[in-house]
This record gives structure tokens, sequence and C-alpha cells, in this order.
């Protein structure tokens, strides 16, 4: 039975979970309130994974930067775009979902929301930097967290060799909290149903109506920040039209739409990558799997924005603008937080929404019809890849035009 359950498909799981748990509400009516458990225990599963994953992928990621002239060079640069990238494209998700008219709010109700005080801007930047990091950590506080973990890995890479059992401790540490969050995950199918069963007996089917818009709102977030945002770049420091770019990286962009996995598009974006953009093969083998790895501008920029403008509107919530400004920038730096991680969309979603005060629960709406989403968050993602390949690569003199014969023996480390 168990063989048979996890030969379907995670997202084919997720979405039986949620018609199921539709359908249960539905004929159940209030009665269906027993299953709200099973959605408890799926977020609860989450909230713990936040802390710790967080802290430990984020040194993961910063002391995986080789600290030698020009590969270090290349790593903060390239890193330096993706970050950009990601704020830009956080701005516009809070564009795009500040524009759209969800209709009137469900206002559901949540255990955890409570009264907010919301701090002036220099206090929020004062908070920044953790009095006591193990007290952050109690807490939940994630910016502090963020900030703590990412001095830790800037300190470990400039120790150097004395720090590398604290290095070789803290990467498990990382690889453990990834196969925490597959085991996890596993259980999103049981969390959707308990907790769809549970909204739709509760409050009726029309809650579900605004989920159409949702994926709308992220389709055309994604778009304009592929066209724009990305096309704008390539128009003005990548060398070539941006036209002939987008033809050059179609074969990538329809793998990766269709798999919904940048690791699994990676050896078509480096075929078009080296071939049809001229980008030297060895720092193609480095921006490619980097960015498969921490670039989110499509999970980590545009889908926490709008998913949290979302959430709040149906818990009928008002995000100030301060919230806007913590959904922003917490999005940006998660995105890295989270590299590598199975679901990191999801996870990065629970930290954004635990930073501004909404209510997890609202997950649930959003895993619900999550593969949609995630094959165009994905295509958005692997484009930016290439995107910063070209221009990265362009800057360093690390790109010749398909035209011209390929250096082979072109290095990346001097």
């Amino acid at each position: 039975m168990l063989a048979f359950w996890f030969a379907i498909p995670f997202w084919q799981r997720v979405l039986g979970a949620l018609l199921l748990g539709v359908t249960t509400g539905v004929l159940l009516g209030e009665t269906a309130t027993v299953f709200k458990p099973l959605g408890t225990l799926f977020i609860n599963a989450i909230r713990m994974l936040v802390v710790p994953l967080v802290f430990f992928a984020l040194i993961s990621s910063i002391t995986s930067l080789a600290d030698n002239g020009k590969m270090q060079r290349l790593a903060f640069k390239t890193v330096g775009l993706f970050l950009l990238t990601a704020f830009i494209a956080s701005l516009i998700g809070l564009t795009v979902g500040s524009l759209v008219n969800w209709g009137d709010a469900v206002q559901l109700t949540a255990a955890e929301i409570k009264p907010r005080d919301i701090p002036p801007v220099a206090d929020v930047l004062t908070n920044l930097i953790p009095t006591n990091p193990l007290a952050a950590m109690v807490n939940g506080n994630i910016l502090q967290i963020i900030v703590f973990a990412a001095l830790v890995g800037i300190a470990i890479n400039k120790i150097g060799e004395k720090a590398a059992p604290m290095k070789k401790v803290l990467l498990s540490g990382a690889d453990i909290m990834y196969q925490i969050t597959r085991m996890v995950l596993e259980l999103t199918p049981l969390g959707v149903f308990g907790l769809m069963a549970w909204v739709v007996g509760n409050y009726g089917l029309d809650t579900l109506l605004p989920l159409g818009k949702f994926i709308l709102a992220i389709y055309l977030a994604c778009t304009i920040h592929i066209v724009f945002t990305y096309g704008g770049l390539v128009k003005l420091f990548g060398g070539m039209r941006v036209r002939d770019y987008f033809k050059a990286i179609l074969p990538a962009q329809l793998v990766a739409y269709s798999s919904a996995s940048s690791y699994g598009t990676l050896p078509v974006s480096h075929k078009v990558v080296t071939e049809n953009l001229g980008v030297s093969k060895d720092y193609a083998s480095f921006v490619l799997p980097l960015g498969a790895t921490i670039n989110m501008d499509g999970c980590g920029g545009i889908y926490p924005a709008i998913a949290a403008i979302f959430i709040a509107h149906l818990y009928g919530i008002d995000l100030t603008t301060v919230d806007y400004l913590l959904i922003a920038g917490t999005a940006t730096l998660a995105s890295v937080g989270t590299a590598g991680v199975p679901g990191t969309a999801m996870v990065m979603l629970t930290v954004t929404l635990s930073v501004v005060g909404l209510p997890i629960e609202g997950i649930a709406f959003i895993a619900a019809v999550d593969r949609i989403i995630d094959m165009m968050r994905t295509a958005t993602n692997v484009t930016g890849d290439t995107m910063v390949a070209l221009v990265i690569g362009r800057s360093e003199g690390l790109v010749q035009t398909p035209a011209e014969p390929t250096q082979q023996n072109t290095a990346v480390v001097s």
C-alpha cells in the first residue's frame, strides 16, 4: 500500500488531498472540523523546521564560496546579482498582489493571530542584530537568525583551516535538516486534507474562489519579471538583443516549465548557455548549479510577496508599509537561507508569514495549487540563471559570440 502511495507523484498526492478535503467539507459540513488536528500536525511540523533550517542552510551557502582571487570575485558578483533580482522580484510581486481585486475578504480566524505593535522603521533596522542569538532562535526571530547565521558563515570563511571542524559540523547540520524537511513534506497531503476539510466545512465552498486569481497573479508577475527585469539587464549589460536572448534560451525555459525542476533542467541550461549564449564552460559549470540552488526569484521573491497579500486578504488583515518592507527584505534573504531545500517555496513562505505575523494555516490554500504555480516559478528561476551567466560572464570577459571559436581552456579561477 505504501509503495503504491509513494509511486504517485507528490503534486498529484497533494491535489488529490485537496479534492478529497473539499469533498469531505461539503458532505460533512461542520462535522468535518474533526479533521482539523491533521492540519495542525502539519503546521506544527513546518514550524519546527524553520529556525534550524534557515540557520544551517544559510551558513552552508556562505561557506561554499571559495576564498581566492578571481573565483571569490565571481562568486560575490554572481550572488549579488541573484539577490538584486530577487529583491526586484519581491517588489513586482508586492505591486501585482496589491493591485489585484481579490473580492470580499473571507475573514477566516486563526489561533496564532496576535495584536501587533508596528515598530518604527528605525527600530526594525536596529533590531536586526540579536542581543542574544540563542534567545532569537527560541523566540523564532527569523531576521535576527539570518543576520547571525550570515556572520557565522563569513567568520568561518575568514578563519579558514582552523574553522574546518566547525564548518564540517554545520554542513552536516544542513544535510540533516534537508533530510528532515523531506520527511516532513511527506505530510503535506495529510495536512492539506485536514485543513481544507475544516475550512470548507466551516466556511463553505466560496472560500476557494480566489485561488484562480492567485494563480493568474503569480503568472502575470513572473512574466513581467522575465520580460522587463531579465530582458532589461540583458539589453543593458548582456551585449545581445533581447529577442535573440529569449530565442536562445527557449529550450531551457520549456524544460523548466514542464519539469518544474531547476536541477533537472541543468543539462539543457548548460547547453544553451555555452552554445547559444557563448558563455565559457567553466563559468557556466559554476553559475548554473549555484543558480539552481540559490536563485529563487520565482519562489523567494514573487511567490511569498503575492501569497502574503493573498493570505492577509483571506483573514481580513491589513498590511502596513513596514509589513511590505519586511516581506520584500525577508523574501530576498530567505531565498539564500533555504537554498537547495525540497519544497523551498513553502518553507520561504512560512518564514515570510512568520515575520509579518500572518497565520501559517493559510499555506493550505497555496499548497493545493502548488504544482501549477511551481511550473512558472521554475521557468522564472532558470531564466534568471541564464541571464546572470550572460551578464556576469560578459563583465569578466568569459563570453564570446557563438560565431567565435570557443576557448575550452578558459578558466574561472586564475
